[in-house]
C-alpha cells in the first residue's frame, strides 16, 4: 500500500522564475520612443511660433513705444505706456473707420452666407454634368490669387477701355460711357464688396454643399409627405442638422472680411478719400505716412481685439443656443 501511495503522490517540480516577457521591454522602448512625434512636430511649432506669435508680440511692443523711422533705423524705442493707444481713441477718423469697417463686414458677410446657401441647394439639385461642372467653376474662381483677381476687376471697370462700361453703354446707358468708377467713393466701394464675394462664395458654397449631402433624404420625404413646402423643408429639417457647419463658415468669412486688405490695397490704396479705408487699411497708412509704425501697431492691435471681441461674442451666443437645445 505505501508502494501504491508513493506512485500515486505528486513529484514537487521545482519552479523557474518567471521570465522577463517582450512586453515589458516594448512598453518601455515606447515610453522611450513617446519622444519621437514631439521631435518630429517640433519643427512646425518653432517655425509657426516664429512666424506668427513673434510679429504679433513685437507689434504688441511697438504698440507701447515712440517708434518711428530714427528708432527703425538706430533702435532704443522708449515706452511710452497708452500714449500712442490715447492718440488713435481720441481720433475721430479712426473712429469713422470702425464704422465702416463694421458696415463693409456686415453687407460682404450676409451677402455671402446667402449666395453661398444658394449655390449649395442648387448644386444639390443638379445632375451628375451639372454638379460637376459647377463645383469644377467654383474651384477654379477660388484658386484665382488674391492681386490677379483684384487686376482683372481694375480691367473691368476701367473708365476708358474697361469692358463694363461698353456693356452698360450698349445696353443704352449712355450716362456711363467713360464713367470713372474708382473716383466716386460708392461705387468704389461697390466693386470692393462684389470683389470680396465674388472671392468667397465658391469656399463657402462647397462647405455649404458638403454638409448638406450628410442630410437623410429620408428626412426630406417625410416633411413632404406631411405637406411642407421648399422653405419649410429648408427651415425644419436642412438648416439645424448644417447649423454646425454653416456657424463655421460664417466665423471664418467674419474673420476673413475684417481684415481684407490686399483687395482694397492693390485697387484704391483706401479712396477715394475714405470711401474703401476699413481698420486694416487705416493701419497701414498710419505707419506708412508718417513712419508712426507705433500708432500703426496700436490700430493692428485694435483690430485684433475689435476682430476677438466678435466672435467672443458670436461663440457664446452659438454655445447658449446649443445649450437649449441639449
Amino acid at each position: 500500500m505505501s508502494i501504491v501511495r508513493e506512485r500515486s503522490e505528486p513529484r514537487s517540480v521545482p519552479r523557474r522564475p518567471p521570465r522577463r516577457t517582450r512586453g515589458h521591454a516594448g512598453a518601455r522602448g515606447g515610453r522611450r520612443g513617446s519622444v519621437w512625434p514631439y521631435a518630429l512636430v517640433a519643427p512646425a511649432v518653432l517655425g509657426m511660433l516664429y512666424l506668427l506669435v513673434y510679429p504679433l508680440a513685437r507689434a504688441v511692443v511697438i504698440s507701447f513705444q515712440d517708434f518711428r523711422l530714427r528708432q527703425l533705423i538706430l533702435g532704443h524705442a522708449r515706452f511710452v505706456g497708452l500714449r500712442n493707444y490715447r492718440t488713435l481713441l481720441s481720433d475721430p477718423r479712426f473712429w469713422e473707420v470702425v464704422r465702416r469697417t463694421f458696415f463693409f463686414m456686415a453687407v460682404d458677410v450676409v451677402a455671402i452666407m446667402v449666395l453661398a446657401t444658394l449655390v449649395a441647394l442648387m448644386v444639390e439639385r443638379l445632375g451628375r454634368f451639372g454638379r460637376t461642372a459647377v463645383l469644377s467653376s467654383l474651384v477654379l474662381v477660388w484658386a484665382v490669387p488674391v492681386v490677379a483677381a483684384t487686376t482683372v476687376f481694375q480691367w473691368l471697370f476701367q473708365s476708358q477701355f474697361g469692358i463694363v462700361d461698353e456693356a452698360l453703354t450698349g445696353l443704352g446707358f449712355t450716362s456711363f460711357a467713360g464713367y470713372p468708377w474708382f473716383a466716386h467713393g460708392g461705387a468704389a466701394f461697390a466693386i470692393v464688396v462684389v470683389l470680396i464675394v465674388w472671392q468667397s462664395v465658391p469656399f463657402a458654397a462647397i462647405t455649404l454643399y458638403s454638409a448638406l449631402t450628410t442630410v437623410p433624404a429620408e428626412l426630406y420625404e417625410s416633411a413632404r409627405l406631411d405637406g411642407a413646402g421648399a422653405a419649410r423643408v429648408f427651415r425644419s429639417v436642412t438648416f439645424p442638422l448644417i447649423r454646425p457647419i454653416f456657424m463655421l463658415v460664417l466665423s471664418l468669412e467674419v474673420i476673413w472680411t475684417f481684415k481684407a486688405f490686399v483687395q482694397i490695397w492693390v485697387m484704391t490704396r483706401g479712396g477715394p478719400g475714405d470711401a474703401t479705408t476699413i481698420l486694416p487699411v487705416y493701419a497701414v497708412q498710419t505707419a506708412l505716412a508718417d513712419q508712426r509704425y507705433d500708432l500703426g501697431s496700436a490700430a493692428s492691435m485694435v483690430t485684433v481685439l475689435l476682430m476677438s471681441g466678435v466672435l467672443v461674442l458670436y461663440f457664446r451666443q452659438l454655445f447658449r443656443q446649443e445649450g437649449e437645445h441639449l
